[in-house]
């Protein structure tokens, strides 16, 4: 019997070099949006990543970019506080959500953010697939189970991508996994494959680009 919720394999050379020119021959920033009527025209593919603040969703974009500025890196939690739209060429949108759960932000900009971000994932036509991430030192913790489940409501497939997995040791890595794999299965809109990366290493970035290029 197959495993749920496999961890995605390497893609092939040929697979890999496409995405990698997706990535990185053309990808622009091209505007922050702090309201929906903001949000550029949905004309191509869309894809978002969204994680609870500090996860590490800014370190992964600018991996697989191979940029080191791309997109902002902070250690403090939140500061983030906008829908950030990235252009991969002509055919994708690279969104970066507001982290959510912990911000080091006042309440009422907090809550105006996080209120962005529900309307956006509930109501972007074109949004094909959301990459919510999981730190695998914590696995996944109650905020993600929240977004987890707006995106069930709204019918928005969703990915699991787990970051920073040099920082966990490889029977660690095991147990988190074991996790994820059974809070996920609660989950309709859950894509059934999971990503493991490291920022810092590179692991699964081929991967993850891979998955993203092949989306129509």
């Amino acid at each position: 019997m197959s495993l749920a919720f496999p961890v995605a394999a390497e893609p092939d050379p040929e697979t890999a070099r496409a995405a990698h020119r997706l990535f990185t021959a053309d990808v622009a920033f091209l505007k922050g949006v702090v309201a929906m009527d903001g949000l550029p025209p949905a004309d191509r593919v869309e894809v978002c990543v969204a994680g609870r603040s500090n996860v590490g969703k800014s370190s992964l974009i600018n991996a697989l970019a191979e940029r080191r500025a791309l997109a902002r890196t902070s250690s403090t939690p939140g500061r983030t506080q906008e829908i950030n739209f990235f252009t991969l060429g002509t055919s994708h949108y690279l969104v970066d959500l507001p982290g959510y759960g912990f911000a080091k932000a006042p309440v009422n900009v907090v809550d105006r953010w996080q209120a962005l971000l529900r309307a956006y994932l509930a109501g972007r036509p074109n949004l094909r697939r959301a990459f919510v991430l999981i730190d695998m030192r914590h696995g996944i913790k109650p905020p993600d189970t929240g977004i987890m489940t707006l995106l069930d409501r709204a019918a928005v497939p969703f990915q699991v991508v787990l970051t920073k997995a040099d920082k966990v040791g490889a029977a660690e890595r095991a147990r988190v996994l074991e996790a994820v794999r059974t809070g996920l299965s609660k989950h309709p809109a859950a894509y059934p494959e999971l990503i493991v990366t490291s920022s810092e290493r590179g692991e699964g970035i081929d991967s993850l680009r891979a998955v993203i290029a092949g989306i129509s």
